[in-house]
């Protein structure tokens, strides 16, 4: 059964921009072990930065929390190295005060000229909020957010701002350095909850899903929009998922299993216990898609859920060869996604593997990629035949 056909009145996404992902917290070939590892130094994401650029991937994310390296300091030493990249750099509401964010969001804007996107996370690990000084619980930290919001937006928009909430106190706040993009570079967001779903409709220009089966994210855009049109607002939507390519659905299907090949019984009951005790209402519904299990990953077709078994966050992973991986993305179009936040392990590598065999089957938004970029007409692609021939496309049928 079609999207379409599951969801008639969500107004599907015409174009969408293509995100990679920057692992700052680790990289390598296996889930689950040191075998294969790769050391993720800065010129490792230099590699993977400058290969999204080229490539033609709107931006990439960076990620946050304790696990990873600090977001904005990455940013600020890749900026210099990229062209038309955008960065997706965490504002963390309750670790940060809005003032101080709002001038590192100016600063990284101009820097890069034009080129920050901010990713507001809440938090959903009570554990890890201790260890960094922050003790609200799941309610308290929303509403924090949405004050934090309000102020940063507004400082960023060039207001002076005076402001006493439950949380929150600013008096006299005011940036002389504005941000390029105006009035501000877009918010993105995320989270399953209706306090999270409440922010969005809001305060931000764009929900973030986790990659749960299109039907559940419809379920949620649909929330969304509807609270956002009681307020006069909109609101866009994307979705952040892991992708396994090969040119054959038998390939890809081998690449996820060999993926999680040395993830032992007791490596999965270790990180399915410390996802227990997060407060995070998406990373409960991620756990639920397996549950732990290896004989149930694959919850919808080509939606396999097995990368959550022992990552926390995003969970599952897009799987099949180019036309089917884009067929399916092309269906969360359907109910409205237009961005797409993408990773693949090896990330350098996956970031070519999709964005040559995936990217140009996808109806991309005009400003994604570089300035009048195009398919390589005026010479070959490939190398050379016998130093005089120019290949031409073959491929071996698939079976």
């Amino acid at each position: 059964m079609s999207v379409n056909a599951v969801e008639p009145s969500l107004p599907a996404a015409e174009q969408a921009n293509v995100l990679w992902f920057l692992p700052t917290h680790g990289d390598g070939h296996y889930l689950g072990t040191s075998h294969k590892a790769r050391e993720v130094n800065l010129a490792y994401l230099r590699q993977i930065a400058q290969a999204a650029d080229q490539l033609g991937y709107y931006g990439v994310l960076i990620p946050t929390g304790r696990s990873c390296e600090d977001s904005w300091i990455v940013a600020s030493a890749l900026a210099g190295f990229t062209e038309r990249l955008r960065f997706l750099v965490a504002v963390r509401p309750g670790l940060l005060s809005p003032a101080v964010a709002a001038r590192m969001t100016a600063t990284l804007d101009r820097i890069s000229g034009g080129r920050a996107l901010i990713n507001v996370v809440t938090g959903g690990d009570p554990v890890e909020n201790r260890g960094d000084g922050f003790f609200s619980d799941h309610a308290e930290r929303y509403e924090i957010t949405a004050e934090f919001i309000d102020v940063y937006t507004r400082l960023l928009k060039g207001d002076e701002v005076t402001f006493e909430g439950k949380h929150l106190k600013v008096e006299g706040g005011k940036l002389l350095y504005p941000p390029v993009q105006q009035p501000h570079p877009p918010l993105y967001f995320g989270g399953s909850s209706a306090p999270a779903h409440d922010v969005a409709a809001r305060q931000v220009q764009k929900y973030l899903s986790w990659g749960e089966p299109p039907a559940q994210v419809a379920a949620k855009i649909r929330d969304i929009r509807a609270r956002a049109a009681a307020l006069g607002r909109e609101v866009t939507f994307g979705i952040r998922l892991h992708v396994i390519v090969r040119d054959t659905q038998a390939e890809a299907w081998a690449a996820a299993d060999e993926l999680i090949r040395y993830v032992d019984d007791k490596t999965i009951a270790d990180a399915q216990q410390v996802f227990s005790r997060m407060d995070s209402e998406g990373q409960r519904r991620m756990s639920a898609l397996h549950g732990g299990r290896r004989d149930r990953l694959e919850v919808v077709p080509n939606l396999w859920a097995g990368v959550g078994l022992v990552r926390g966050g995003a969970g599952t992973a897009l799987v099949g060869d180019p036309e089917t991986v884009a067929q399916r993305m092309k269906e969360y179009m359907a109910i409205g996604i237009d961005t797409f936040v993408l990773s693949g392990y090896p990330h350098l590598e996956e970031a070519y593997r999709f964005g040559e065999s995936v990217l140009p089957l996808l109806p991309r938004a005009a400003e994604t990629g570089a300035p009048g970029a195009v398919t390589n007409h005026r010479g070959p692609f490939g190398e050379i035949i016998g130093n005089a021939i120019v290949p031409v496309e073959r491929r071996a049928s698939a079976s």
